[in-house]
């Protein structure tokens, strides 16, 4: 994968599923400033159709198939919002699929998935047995698999979110970003970075759930088991040769891993001053930001709020 086209071609992407998806809005949060004595801004990919940022990666990836592939049909392994876009943008692109989610995955995701029509199978414990499972089933049946991260055409498609922000505020120093397979975290980095070489990018991880944080600590994906997290859309492994774990690599400049309570109480605070829903990945991320206000004073800080996908059940 040639990275160093990768910003300019989330730009191509931008212009291309730009009938498809909604330009989020990038709002400046007092609340969080206050907090932190930064100037944080807060993209709110929880306003995007299907509720999160990876509607984004599915529609660039499906525009990119030939009539052929897409008439074969399409396969999807997701811990749920992934299911849902693409369930979406197959929807609207008249593609079928079938979406093989982990069995922990929650209801709201669970239904989100099914309300736009795609098939539904439940597949393991862990994000990467499902992945597997996914692609076996794919390959078995001679459709396209679309990964949730390890794939060009996906992470150039979540540089659209970096496109945006670029757009949106002019000079930004720090980018807080929740890693889980790290298709976003890429994509969007990669294309920041190209604007600003010096801004900073920072992932954060859950405590229960840091694989991506640990391989690149040891300089090679590992499998590690995953516990259960609120932030169950970044909870699980890294496939094998993920192309984003390179990336990850060369693009994160911090990792940030955030306990349990950390990321509960980012959420009550998001909720409480924003009024609106967030996610667990998307608390991640705020938690990640909290956890380092000190070395963000007086900074052009932007917070990715990923999603805004949540249980009843969880928000109790």
């Amino acid at each position: 994968m040639d990275r160093a086209r990768l910003p300019a071609n989330s730009v191509i992407a931008a212009n291309a599923i730009s009938e498809y998806v909604r330009e989020t809005p990038l709002d400046y949060s007092p609340w969080f400033s206050e907090k932190t004595g930064a100037k944080v801004w807060l993209k709110l990919e929880n306003l995007q159709h299907t509720g999160s940022f990876k509607l984004r990666g599915a529609f660039n990836k499906l525009l990119s198939l030939s009539d052929e592939e897409r008439a074969k049909g399409c396969v999807a392994a997701s811990s749920g919002n992934h299911g849902a876009a693409v369930s979406y943008a197959m929807h609207r692109l008249g593609v079928k699929g079938v979406v093989f989610v982990p069995e922990h995955t929650s209801a709201t995701k669970v239904d989100a998935i099914r309300r736009e029509g795609a098939e539904i199978q439940f597949f393991g414990t862990d994000g990467l047995d499902t992945e597997q499972r996914a692609r076996q089933y794919a390959h078995d049946e001679g459709m396209v698999y679309l990964s949730p991260y390890n794939d060009e055409q996906v992470i150039i498609g979540q540089g659209t979110c970096g496109v945006e922000i670029a757009k949106q505020l002019s000079k930004i120093h720090a980018a807080f970003v929740a890693v889980g397979g790290g298709g976003l975290i890429s994509g969007v980095g990669a294309f920041l970075k190209s604007v600003n070489p010096s801004l900073k990018i920072y992932s954060s991880q859950p405590e229960a759930s840091a694989v991506m944080t640990e391989s690149v600590a040891a300089g090679e994906i590992l499998d590690l088991p995953s516990e259960r997290t609120l932030s169950d859309g970044t909870a699980g492994g890294i496939e094998p040769g993920s192309l984003t774990f390179d990336l990850c690599r060369d693009i994160v400049d911090e990792y940030v891993i955030v306990k349990e309570d950390e990321i509960a109480e980012a959420m009550r605070q998001f909720i409480d001053s924003h009024h609106m829903l967030l996610e667990g990945a998307a608390g991640v991320a705020i938690a990640g930001m909290l956890q380092r206000a000190s070395e963000l004073q007086g900074r052009n800080v932007v917070v990715v709020v990923c999603g805004g996908n949540i249980s009843r059940e969880t928000l109790k």
